[in-house]
């Protein structure tokens, strides 16, 4: 079982940063290589935030979520 690492504030930025990653991605509103980049990355944030687990956290034994 994953455990959650993110705390309730860290889960909502992510959240809207991969919203707004995806939107100027695959809005079309960032063009070419930059946009392309953005149009996948975008979806990291955004499952990580609605998991609550990140990897990253995990592997440096790092966490925003209280005990």
């Amino acid at each position: 079982m994953i455990k959650v690492n993110e705390a309730g504030w860290d889960r909502i930025v992510r959240i809207i940063l991969g919203i707004v990653m995806l939107v100027l991605g695959w809005g079309g509103f960032v063009p070419g290589v930059f946009g392309a980049i953005l149009q996948w990355l975008g979806f990291v944030p955004l499952l990580t935030g609605l998991i609550g687990w990140c990897p990253l956290y995990s592997l440096f034994r790092f966490g925003t979520k209280s005990a």
